[in-house]
């Protein structure tokens, strides 16, 4: 963070402090919400939460090196004690990213949201200083702490928003206002708590009309509810994807015999080659999205392509390919699932699979609301129509229509089947795996499939990690 002393920051703030020596020592160090990342300098942001209350550490944290505790009361060590701690870190952030003299670009979407920030943060940390989003930490919490990781050198601040109702993507663009916006696609994500896709594009098109007159929204032209969202804003905009208007697009896209996309990048300035290093023709689209935020940002196309070109995943398992010594690939996509995103990743499977046996190990996508067994039912279908050489249905009552979609599609027998939960998927292909396999682990994250990856790469150690 840029350096406050706690005087300033308990204005900032409106709080109180309690048990500080000298108000004007400074915060130099990050802020943060886990004790275990605490390092010399730091504030310690004490949350209250279902299973463990922060203030109970403000004693180990300034033992660490804390200098001070912002918490919603005394905790007997330096502190600032304000009424709402949430409510004072967004004050902070706010107040830190005004002073910072930084472009801030939030991005949103049902899909892809963190591959395509990682994607742009590769791409714009070879142009200047960069600072991005860690992981998925994208909502009310997780945000102001990525901004307030920024210092004065920082030049971009890339900033993932997520949205679970109307008004979410509001309140983050009024903690960390962007001049540009980044919208990726309107899919079925969370559909289950929105209601209907009209309700997601109503909630993500927030971000557009967050922007000033001088900013710019990069918008998906081959998503209609996205395009749509032009009429929104009093931005520039600027259209990505493969459409022929679109101002940044993929011509020529095709996989490489590793299931790798290559196509040829156009913006406004020219044209260049491109070959991911990530999995699946999905990414052409993230991989535009990005450089079109960089053309905006004033990138050249070159400069764009050999940057896209070497770019990897920074976040764990999403596409995390490892070969095993013994010629098996595992893809670990075990972070989060929804219907676009199993549909996307069942077809990089396939591409990647060639003349090789293909499994699908596939569990719950989370808060589908009515459309759920439905949307089972059809990704256990596409898996047949896809040729998808085993499906491993995991978990309960949606996994079971995962199941019964595959069989009712190809009368596939013994080429499906439901297990009940992640050791009985480990144990079934620990025995029936065969040199050559490509295995897909894809659910959503409250299934916890990785373990079914980590138990499969356990004494396999000196395989090779891609797309990282």
């Amino acid at each position: 963070m840029i350096a406050l002393s706690l005087a300033e920051i308990a204005t900032v703030v409106g709080g109180q402090t309690y048990d500080i020596p000298d108000p004007a020592v400074s915060v130099t160090g990050p802020v943060v919400r886990d004790s275990r990342e605490v390092a010399p300098g730091s504030l310690f942001v004490a949350f209250v939460g279902e299973r463990v209350d922060g203030h109970d550490y403000a004693a180990d944290v300034v033992a660490a090196g804390a200098v001070a505790v912002l918490a919603s009361r005394p905790v007997g060590v330096p502190a600032i004690v304000v009424d709402d701690v949430q409510a004072a870190l967004g004050a902070l952030a706010r107040h830190v990213v005004e002073r910072l003299g930084a472009t801030l670009v939030a991005l949103t979407g049902s899909v892809g949201k963190t591959s395509s920030k990682d994607l742009l943060a590769q791409v714009l940390r070879r142009h200047a200083p960069t600072v991005w989003t860690p992981g998925s930490f994208n909502n009310e919490i997780g945000l102001p702490l990525t901004a307030l990781s920024a210092t004065d050198e920082t030049r971009y601040l890339v900033l993932e928003m997520g949205a679970r109702g109307i008004g979410h993507i509001r309140y983050l663009t009024g903690l960390t206002p962007p001049k540009i916006g980044l919208v990726l696609n309107v899919g079925t994500a969370h559909i289950g708590e929105f209601g209907g896709r009209e309700q997601i594009a109503e909630a993500k098109g927030e971000l557009v009309e967050s922007l000033p007159a001088d900013g710019a929204a990069i918008l998906n032209a081959d998503d209609p509810l996205v395009r749509a969202m032009a009429s929104r804003t009093k931005a520039r905009v600027l259209l990505f994807g493969e459409a022929a208007d679109a101002d940044v697009r993929a011509e020529n896209v095709r996989l490489t015999e590793n299931g790798q996309p290559a196509f040829t990048l156009h913006t406004p300035s020219g044209c260049s080659d491109v070959t991911l290093r990530l999995y699946g023709e999905h990414h052409v689209s993230n991989a535009l999205a990005a450089a079109a935020v960089a053309h905006e940002l004033g990138m050249s196309v070159d400069e764009i392509a050999l940057a896209l070109s070497e770019a990897g995943t920074l976040s764990r398992w999403r596409m995390e390919v490892t070969e095993r010594p013994d010629g098996v690939t595992i893809v670990n996509d075990a972070y989060n699932a929804n219907p676009e995103s199993m549909r996307a990743a069942l077809r990089a499977l396939v591409a990647m699979g060639k003349g090789r046996r293909t499994w699908a190990v596939l569990g719950q996508m989370a808060e589908l609301g009515d459309e759920g067994l439905a949307e089972h039912d059809a990704v256990g279908r596409l898996a047949v129509r896809l040729n998808v050489s085993k499906l491993v249905a995991v978990g309960g009552r949606e996994a079971s229509w995962l199941q019964l979609g595959a069989y009712n599609e190809g009368s596939w027998g013994e080429e499906s089947v439901h297990v009940s939960d992640a050791q009985a998927a480990i144990d079934l292909l620990r025995s029936e795996l065969r040199t050559g396999d490509v295995v897909l682990v894809k659910a959503s994250r409250s299934v916890g499939l990785e373990r079914v990856a980590a138990a499969l790469l356990e004494n396999h150690t000196e395989g090779e990690v891609s797309g990282r």
